[in-house]
């Protein structure tokens, strides 16, 4: 059996931010989100020091390519509706 690990990695800009514990608050709620509504494995994974960059990666295992590619662009959308922030990257990859 081939399985597959779908990643996708999110670089935000949140302007308003002003404060690490304010940063905290919309990226707990975020992965919350994403692990509820998806149930992948999501993470704040670099820039955690800096008040308006939120770096969020999440991975899940998927059988084949297809549902891959499906369940990166539902992530994706649902990233960019369930957040003020602005996405300034993505990166999608499938090991």
């Amino acid at each position: 059996m081939d399985i597959k690990i779908a990643v996708i990695t999110f670089r935000l800009h949140a302007p308003w931010v002003h404060s690490l514990k304010e940063k905290r608050m919309i990226v707990k709620s975020l992965l919350a989100k994403l692990q509820s509504r998806f149930h992948v494995s999501a993470a704040e994974i670099n820039e955690q020091d800096i008040h308006q960059i939120i770096v969020i990666a999440t991975a899940a295992i998927v059988p084949h390519n297809a549902m891959a590619d499906s369940l990166m662009e539902d992530i994706s959308r649902f990233v960019e509706e369930n957040t003020e922030a602005e996405i300034i990257d993505e990166e999608r990859e499938i090991r």
